[in-house]
């Protein structure tokens, strides 16, 4: 298991890692809302996934308020390097992946935080989602999508099961999108990050992982304003082959570190218990 890397004794209370790619404007506002949280101490790091590092004049504009890191060429595209990247210069306590298309609730960070701090045996915690956007029909089909993952979420926590919350995310839409976590720097570690031979959806992978071995929170309020658009890799998983890739990956990781015993019990009370 990797070693935990050592916190200096100033360091904040919790590290925004955003990672970005030539979306000037949605990062500014994803900046700004972690910028107006109050309570916990802060600290944001920019990671740029852009060879022609696009992001750095907008990190400049913030006076030193926020840590800007360029990606290599080869890395491009590639989320799990990014955000790896960035965790690992990270110091906080506490560790948010913040998608450079979302927003930060008033008062987001003091509700997670206390929730942390008050549920130390918890490895992260999330709450509800409120999406935002233009298309009315995509986000009337996103209200209805999140409402469904919290009502999924509260039965899992209700019954104090990690595992009845891995099976949601393993068998059915996940509960929880990247942006609306919030983990312990230390848990990052002992997981190594995120799975880079995930090509997309790691953060499910992620999270599945954090979850199984750390424990959750799900906190009954919306922490994360999420931009909708075109329909996204989370609700397309039958039609979307680097998706379907990466769930196989997914699957055959969990067999091996959980056995298959387990992975077909949780297949079985999805069908069950969570149709």
């Amino acid at each position: 298991m990797p070693a935990v890397p050592a916190r200096p004794s100033n360091a904040p209370d919790i590290s925004t890692v955003i990672a970005t790619y030539r979306r000037p404007q949605t990062l500014v506002e994803a900046i700004d809302s972690v910028l107006a949280q109050t309570g916990p101490t802060i600290e944001i790091i920019v990671v740029d996934d852009d060879p022609q590092r696009s992001a750095e004049g907008i990190v400049k504009r913030f006076d030193g308020k926020v840590t800007y890191l360029p990606m290599p060429a080869w890395s491009q595209k590639r989320p799990a390097l990014v955000r790896n990247t960035g965790w690992n210069k990270a110091s906080g306590k506490y560790i948010h992946f913040l998608d450079d298309d979302d927003r930060v609730p008033p008062g987001t960070y003091q509700a997670v935080f206390t929730a942390l701090e008050s549920k130390p045996d918890a490895g992260m915690a999330f709450g509800m989602v409120e999406p935002f956007g233009d298309d009315e029909e995509i986000l009337e089909y996103q209200r209805e999508y999140f409402a469904n993952a919290a009502k999924r979420a509260r039965m899992a926590q209700r019954f104090g099961s990690r595992r009845m919350m891995v099976a949601n995310m393993l068998f059915k839409p996940t509960v929880l999108v990247n942006s609306a976590c919030m983990i312990r720097r230390e848990c990052v570690a002992k997981l190594n990050g995120f799975d880079t031979e995930c090509v997309v959806v790691e953060d499910v992978d992620f999270y599945i992982r954090a979850i199984r071995n750390f424990g959750f929170i799900f906190l009954e309020r919306v922490v994360l304003h999420y931009r909708t658009g075109a329909p996204s890799l989370m609700t397309d998983l039958n039609n979307n082959r680097p998706v379907v890739n990466s769930y196989d990956r997914i699957y055959q990781n969990y067999r091996k570190r959980f056995g298959a015993t387990e992975l077909l019990f949780l297949k079985i009370m999805t069908r069950i218990f969570l149709r």
